[in-house]
């Protein structure tokens, strides 16, 4: 950063070197006669007597200062250099471009939610964007006593008051607890206006906020995506064998799937049931169809010529012949059935 020599100076300028750094003051014991005023894009550059403002100055460029900017001066306008006499003045330069700031909250926040006494803790993470506004509220909150002013800072200040904002806007309207992200525009915007109202007294305003995501423990994490799998899966029986299989293939899963006995208990036995189910259903012979005469293609049963549908059954019954073995439709010519081989009278 540029600065004055103790007794010839003749730059007045802000070589800005860090990219989060709001403004920064420049004061020296005095400006000298011939002295320069360097503003660089992105800067605006305000001349302070006394601790008031004289002057402002936003187009960027390299002015000579007694022909130049002490004509604009409120109070300098005819002020003439002497030999040893110069200017006790201070400029302070602000970064007028817009800064964004990450932020997450300091702690986790216990939202209110019914079957949890203690609320759900949620953290939320995003970005905000901010710059000056106003450069006497900034002046008089901020630059009179310090020479420089980061985003850091204001992040600093920003996040004493985040967790509120953020309790009270996902409060608001009963939002789901459990599916915040689907409402995290509304919350966002919520939080810019209050946000925007805390930062204008020291003269900043905050044009953006957005919020990328929001966390919930782990063990609270893996129930909501638990409850999102039953949701989606149908046939609940063929997703708890699936779990069961999951569960057997786990190499060393003894001691360390402690956690989910209980479920794989239950798991191995409906589907030992369903086994059972299955070996009893297995052992009970197949109805065979009776021999001679006509019969359901479906169950096997005897019906008669002029059935329209098997009394057994319920199947629709075709005018063409059957096998009487196995039940299969036959052709009129046929002497042996194509399906089983039946000779046919």
């Amino acid at each position: 950063m540029g600065l004055f020599g103790k007794e010839f100076s003749n730059v007045v300028e802000w070589q800005e070197t860090e990219e989060n750094v709001i403004f920064y003051k420049w004061h020296n014991d005095e400006i000298k006669k011939g002295s320069r005023l360097v503003i660089r894009p992105g800067q605006d550059a305000i001349f302070l007597y006394n601790g008031k403002i004289e002057g402002i100055f936003t187009e960027e460029g390299s002015f000579d200062i007694e022909s130049q900017i002490i004509p604009f001066l409120s109070t300098l306008k005819g002020f003439r250099f002497g030999f040893d006499s110069g200017i006790r003045a201070e400029v302070l330069f602000v970064n007028t471009k817009e800064f964004t700031v990450k932020w997450g909250t300091k702690n986790a926040v216990l939202l209110p939610c019914a079957g949890l006494p203690g609320g759900l803790p949620v953290r939320a993470f995003g970005t905000f964007q901010t710059k000056v506004s106003d450069y006497v509220r900034l002046i008089d909150k901020i630059a009179g006593v310090k020479d420089r002013y980061t985003v850091e800072e204001v992040k600093t200040r920003v996040l004493s008051i985040l967790d509120q904002l953020l309790m009270k806007w996902i409060g608001k309207e009963g939002k789901d607890m459990f599916h915040l992200q689907s409402s995290a525009y509304d919350i966002s915007k919520g939080m810019r206006e209050d946000l925007d109202m805390e930062l204008l007294g020291i003269g900043m305003t905050v044009t953006g906020m957005q919020i990328s995501s929001f966390s919930y423990p782990q063990e609270i994490q893996e129930k909501i995506e638990a409850a999102a799998g039953y949701h989606m899966v149908g046939d609940m029986n063929r997703y708890q064998q699936g779990k069961l299989a999951d569960g057997l293939d786990q190499p060393g899963n003894g001691a360390a799937n402690t956690a989910g006995m209980g479920f794989g208990m239950a798991a191995g036995m409906q589907m030992a049931q369903q086994m059972m189910n299955q070996m009893q259903n297995g052992n009970q012979p197949a109805r065979q169809p009776e021999q001679g005469g006509r019969h359901c293609p479906s169950c096997g049963a005897a019906v008669q010529a002029g059935d329209k549908f098997c009394a057994g059954c319920g199947q629709k019954l075709e005018t063409a012949a059957f096998c009487p073995a196995c039940g299969a439709k036959v052709g009129g010519e046929d002497r042996f059935c194509s399906s089983c081989g039946q000779k046919l009278k």
